[in-house]
């Protein structure tokens, strides 16, 4: 068996842990810090919005000698806006430019052309309307609000609703970030990029769903024992789970890096970038969330509760109990006492017998001589 096997299988027999639960403000201080730097990337920075939510022109040119860098600079000069120029399989170049009109486009088309030393009629030019991308994005908020209303009720049903809050606020969590870092990266939200935002939800849920599984299966009649805390079975169900979420964490994030820094980074392929940014990041941060974030969050949300504060009361104070015996045990070794036989003669008080004494029962007179 592989040492990643046997750790796995020592993790999910509790042989091995880590106390996850137990540090959680530190991880809900990580999670704090991230997310504001998020907001402050959204709220500075903003969204690269597409041509699909802006609308604007897209100019197509025959196979050229042009680079994609210089293209870029002849139309951010053509139009005072920077473009996206994509290199098609051809040899010829794709242009957008956002936010342009009829009129603006026609002389644009022209600068182009002028710029490529060519016939302004080989260039190819399309205006795009931004409802398109409206009617896009209003349908992603739509069924974003409906997947959220549905997994809320789910959890509640399947499991509880302080697991159905956590599992929302580990969602929240990761859309937050990967939005925070598009922001950041400057990437161009496009239609994939929203496709790609959903998609990472029920990646993000499946890591969360199997953590509160073996929660559930493990606190089953956990008021009857004394012997663990509500926090310390979910400290074991993280570790138990522990290896499997990371292994299938791996093996999602491998493909989804193939596309994101090799055909986008290392072969140029621009395209693939809008979705494979969601992706990735969305993978990590579900991975992350659904055990760094969503289980503490559960242990916090259940301590509250009476039955569980009294468990926890009566499982520390039989530790407690144990550890004083344990230090009288230990002390009486040390002081010598087990070292007496248990049918050892109770001590006399006194002077002992004297021989004279014993000689009295011999027939000595007990007067004085004369």
């Amino acid at each position: 068996m592989s040492k990643l096997g046997n750790l796995g299988a020592r993790l999910h027999r509790g042989e091995v842990s880590y106390d996850f639960i137990g540090h959680r403000k530190l991880w809900y201080g990580i999670s704090i810090l991230i997310t504001i730097t998020a907001i402050l990337g959204l709220a500075v920075r903003g969204l690269n919005m597409g041509i699909d939510f802006q609308g604007g022109a897209v100019f197509t040119t025959e196979k050229t000698s042009v680079s994609v860098s210089q293209a870029e600079e002849y139309a951010k000069d053509a139009s005072g806006h920077d473009a996206v120029v994509q290199k098609l399989g051809n040899g010829s170049l794709r242009i957008q430019i956002a936010g342009m009109d009829i009129k603006q486009s026609n002389t644009i088309k022209a600068d182009l052309a002028e710029d490529f030393k060519t016939d302004p009629e080989t260039i190819t030019a399309e205006l795009v309307g931004p409802s398109w991308g409206d009617q896009v994005a209003n349908k992603a908020w739509q069924g974003l609000a409906i997947f959220m209303v549905l997994v809320v009720i789910y959890l509640a049903i399947a499991f509880e609703w302080r697991m159905a809050i956590a599992a929302l606020v580990a969602l929240i969590h990761d859309i937050t970030i990967t939005v925070g870092i598009y922001a950041l990266v400057g990437f161009e939200v496009t239609p994939g990029t929203v496709i790609g935002l959903l998609t990472i939800l029920g990646y993000s849920l499946y890591d969360t769903v199997v953590v509160f599984d073996s929660l559930k299966e493990q606190t089953k009649d956990l008021t009857k024992q004394t012997r663990f805390t509500y926090s310390e079975i979910a400290n074991r169900s993280i570790n138990g789970t522990l290896v499997r979420s990371i292994n299938t964490t791996v093996v999602a994030l491998l493909p989804v890096a193939g596309l994101l820094f090799i055909g986008g980074g290392v072969l140029g392929a621009g395209t693939l970038n809008d979705i494979s940014l969601s992706l990735f990041v969305g993978l990590a941060a579900g991975a992350y969330s659904s055990i760094f974030i969503a289980t503490p969050l559960v242990a916090d949300l259940k301590e509250r509760e009476p039955q569980i504060k009294a468990l926890k009361k009566r499982v520390l104070a039989k530790r407690a109990q144990a550890t004083t015996e344990e230090q009288l045990v230990e002390a009486r070794a040390t002081d010598g006492y087990d070292d007496e036989p248990e049918d050892a003669a109770a001590a006399v008080v006194g002077p002992r017998n004297q021989p004279a004494a014993r000689g009295r029962g011999r027939g000595r007179p007990s007067g004085k001589r004369r």
